[in-house]
């Protein structure tokens, strides 16, 4: 109940935020997307360690709702710069994609390292390291390994959806043009 009503909000709050960064609805909804991945990973993760639902494996659910969308956010923000440096639309999910591959393994696989002392834990107290750690190893490393080729996919077919292609952009140049902008290649294309 609590928790349920805590998790929704954490999850309204970041998206609210990514509304106001990515000034659209439709990406942040890509990037949140991640987060049934990050949270399925780790209850698979509770599930074969043996751990039950504590509430540090809570708060480690919660942690993840943040590390997960951070893989989202890198990889449409820099297709979304691409994309109004003038890129093709395919290109730029492509390009921004592969750019992205290597700071989103560094970052999330230091985190999962990270993750292995909390996991391996013993002494006084341990069990709230160790629910903590599993929860964020297996939750962050399905959902790295996921996202990577998840949200590309999902940004593509939501944007075709929402016609915000490389036809869009030309028609949005078009109509700066006629406007009498001197450089309509180099205005910001719409992006979902």
């Amino acid at each position: 109940g609590e928790m349920t009503l805590v998790f929704g909000l954490a999850l309204l709050v970041v998206y609210l935020v990514l509304v106001a960064q990515f000034e659209s609805t439709l990406t942040p909804a890509v990037v949140m997307m991640t987060v049934p991945l990050g949270v399925f990973g780790g209850l698979l993760g509770l599930w074969l360690t043996g751990q039950e639902m504590s509430i540090y494996s809570q708060i480690g659910m919660i942690m993840l709702i943040g590390m997960v969308t951070k893989n989202g956010i890198l990889i449409v923000e820099f297709i979304n710069q691409l994309r109004q440096r003038g890129e093709g639309f395919e290109a730029a999910i492509i390009n921004g994609s592969v750019r992205r591959l290597r700071p989103i393994l560094m970052t999330s696989l230091t985190a999962i390292i990270g993750a292995v002392p909390l996991m391996l834990s013993m002494g006084a107290g341990y069990e709230s390291r160790m629910a903590v750690g599993t929860v964020v190893f297996f939750g962050l490393s399905l959902a790295t390994l996921v996202t990577l080729l998840l949200v590309p996919a999902i940004y593509h077919l939501i944007a075709r959806h929402a016609g915000m292609t490389g036809a869009r952009d030309q028609q949005v140049n078009a109509a700066l043009a006629s406007k009498g902008d001197p450089q309509p290649s180099s205005t910001k294309a719409p992006v979902p």
